[in-house]
């Protein structure tokens, strides 16, 4: 670990612009350690990550003059094998990657923020939209980046973003996909009406791709080559003090005109509900796709059925999706928080019996930049009819643990 800190530190340094002195004065060194080790009892195919993997993420942000700002970020990532101990510096330094690389522009016509480069994008948990490194997720350490001009706008009451960039050669939907020579381009609005309610509106576009599907051969409409690829969405929140209920619906689309849909056009509806109680928070999520749906979205519901398909929940079955949460978090002190959840999965036409999961997990912040954390999930699969298939029934039922560190600096 102090090889490759001491590398990225190195190599950071030999930034251009590290020969100014005054620059000098205004680097912050930037970067997160998160190390999670996990088991898990049925595994057919590989699915799941077993052992113990990390990542590492190390940077610098530099002020390079007044409102420009220069961004660097290096990622390793690795597992506990035991064979790379003693390697030499350059064997960990053909596994570096470069995350972000970036320079921002603030205060652009005195009302705009330009970021342009290598760079994430988006929010976390988001169910459409998110590209950057998971956290607490056994089943993908390595962070996505994009290439891409990143523009915002933001005040008191709105907010707007505009984004184009380049994707790589990758998946990118839960269909198994894959995208060759394609620029994304999106734009996301917010807009807060007044204290407790607030709305969202978003769009992207994977434009002039080549498109394969799981089995490597060109994907093409009745009118040819795809020219656009993408989904389009509303999000509305209604926060009170001690209360959230948010709505969202998200439609794909495909062919050779911008936001034109076929006859079995992707579509998502997912709604979030939460309230702080006097001893307990309580949370609610009912999700539901049907089986085209496809986004860039990142959001892992529970240990197991979650986690193994990571941001593409909505590939549950060939029938797409149908799940209910309910879940509640307990704060003993200031360091230490439990969270119980149970989910049901089947999908959406009720056509398979159910997929039940419950999952115990616990964090404790030794500060505020260390965070540990430990979960064990339990999950009893449900069955198929025979005419489709059910990537998680794996067994009659199944346990996974994981345990792990979080430190950011």
């Amino acid at each position: 670990m102090k090889k490759l800190l001491g590398l990225l530190l190195v190599m950071t340094m030999a930034w251009p612009v590290a020969a100014n002195a005054d620059v000098l004065k205004n680097v912050e060194l930037k970067g997160e350690i998160e190390t999670i080790a996990s088991d898990v009892n049925h595994n057919a195919m590989d699915l799941y990550n077993q052992g113990t993997n990390f990542r590492v993420m190390a940077g610098l942000s530099a002020q390079l003059v007044e409102d420009v700002t220069a961004n660097v970020l290096f990622q390793y990532t690795d597992g506990w094998t035991g064979d790379t101990a003693g390697n030499s510096i350059q064997n960990y330094a053909d596994n570096v990657e470069v995350s972000e690389a970036n320079v921002v522009l603030s205060n652009l016509f005195d009302c705009f923020e330009l970021t342009v480069g290598r760079q994430f994008y988006g929010e976390e948990n988001s169910a459409v939209m998110y590209i950057g490194p998971n956290h607490f997720n056994a089943e993908g350490l390595k962070a996505p980046s994009i290439d891409a001009a990143k523009l915002t706008y933001a005040d008191d009451v709105k907010a707007l973003t505009l984004i184009a960039g380049k994707i790589k050669d990758d998946d990118f939907s839960d269909s198994g996909w894959s995208v060759e020579d394609a620029a994304l381009f999106g734009a996301d609005f917010r807009m807060k009406f007044t204290d407790t309610l607030s709305a969202q509106i978003y769009g992207y576009d994977i434009a002039h791709s080549k498109v394969y599907d799981e089995y490597g051969i060109r994907v093409e409409d009745e009118e040819g080559e795809f020219k656009h690829i993408g989904f389009y969405g509303a999000k509305v929140s209604f926060a009170p003090e001690s209360f959230l209920l948010s709505a969202e619906y998200t439609r794909d689309f495909n062919g050779k005109r911008l936001i034109k849909e076929s006859k079995d056009t992707g579509y998502m509806v997912k709604v979030d509900a939460a309230a702080k109680l006097e001893i307990v928070d309580v949370r609610g999520t009912f999700a539901y796709a049907n089986e085209n749906f496809y986004a860039f979205g990142n959001y892992t519901p529970g240990l197991l059925v979650g986690h193994v398909l990571g941001g593409d929940i909505w590939d549950y079955s060939m029938e797409g999706l149908r799940m209910w949460n309910l879940g509640f978090d307990y704060k003993l002190t200031d360091a230490w928080t439990f969270a119980l959840d149970g989910f049901i999965f089947q999908d959406r036409f009720a056509h398979h019996t159910e997929t039940y999961e419950a999952d115990l997990t616990a964090k404790y912040a030794h500060n505020e930049y260390v965070q540990l954390f430990a979960g064990i999930g339990y999950a009893k699969y449900g069955t198929d009819d025979g005419s489709d298939y059910n990537r998680m029934a794996l067994g009659k039922d199944n346990v996974k643990g994981q345990i792990g560190m979080l430190i950011n600096f």
